[in-house]
């Protein structure tokens, strides 16, 4: 069923789990993630996000990502993830996501206040939801162990979520995007600190390649969604490759491709804790 953010991680704050957002690029990861999630009988959030578009465009993937939402036995929310302009967050919004999330966390601290609260605005009067971010996930630790001034603060937090009325707030607390080079350094106090000062929703950004005990220590201060991509892709990767490698046919391999995702979707949300939550 298409449910949007609120349906899902509410309950996830109040039960101490987390949801998991899998960006799904194509259909395949789609059935991956959708089968995973109702085996499981966990709620999901699937997407996708600006800067993907161009290996699947929003007017050719989204129609499939609704139809799968409101097909599926369980919560499904489908949501326009890191979406940078107001174009493409009204786009996502239009083509039915119930749920995005506008970044203006590189740019202006000011016109980031501004944009994301137009865009609630915008999205509350057709009872979407919206993710914004403070602070700039991707900015590590400095060597000597000191937490970077990009990370969010409590009183960002709170002011943040004060000025825009956003449903859910990504938080920078020493998680990166993409896959990491060397062992993420996570402030702990920091999150806690932040869930302590806020009632909103925390995210996660960064998630792939983090270890269980990274999860688990988010989850267990405040997280209650978590975004995962990377990891879905070394899934589909090794799969593809051992296909070739067994000489199996196109289709053979594109079966194997989407149950080594499935796989890697439904690990995470068990660790996540979402798994039997519905």
């Amino acid at each position: 069923m298409l449910v949007n953010l609120d349906a899902v991680l509410k309950d996830a704050q109040k039960g101490h789990y987390a949801v998991g957002l899998f960006n799904t690029t194509d259909t395949d990861m789609l059935e991956a993630v959708i089968s995973a999630a109702e085996e499981l009988r966990s709620p999901v959030i699937i997407g996708t996000a600006e800067v993907l578009l161009p290996y699947g465009e929003l007017k050719l993937i989204a129609p499939a990502m609704v139809a799968a939402a409101k097909r599926a036995s369980v919560p499904v929310v489908v949501h326009f993830d890191h979406g940078l302009t107001r174009e493409r967050c009204i786009e996502a919004i239009d083509l039915g996501f119930s749920s995005i999330m506008f970044d203006g966390s590189a740019g202006d601290e000011k016109e980031n206040l501004k944009n994301t609260a137009e865009i609630v605005a915008y999205a509350h009067e057709r009872g979407i939801t919206v993710e914004g971010e403070i602070g700039h996930v991707g900015e590590a630790a400095t060597n000597d162990g000191a937490v970077s001034d990009m990370y969010t603060t409590p009183k960002e937090a709170a002011d943040f979520v004060a000025a825009t009325g956003v449903d859910a707030l990504a938080i920078a607390i020493g998680t990166a995007h993409g896959a990491y080079k060397e062992k993420p350094k996570l402030d702990i106090e920091r999150l806690k600190e932040i869930r302590a000062t806020i009632d909103t929703p925390l995210v996660l950004h960064g998630g792939s390649g983090l270890s269980d005990d990274d999860f688990k220590n988010t989850i267990r201060e405040g997280i209650a969604k978590v975004n995962i991509f990377t990891d879905l892709c070394v899934a589909g990767n090794e799969g593809m490759a051992e296909g070739l490698n067994k000489g199996l046919a196109y289709l053979d391999i594109r079966n194997l491709k989407v149950e080594k995702i499935k796989a890697a979707a439904a690990k995470k949300m068990q660790l996540f804790g979402s798994a039997g939550k519905c």
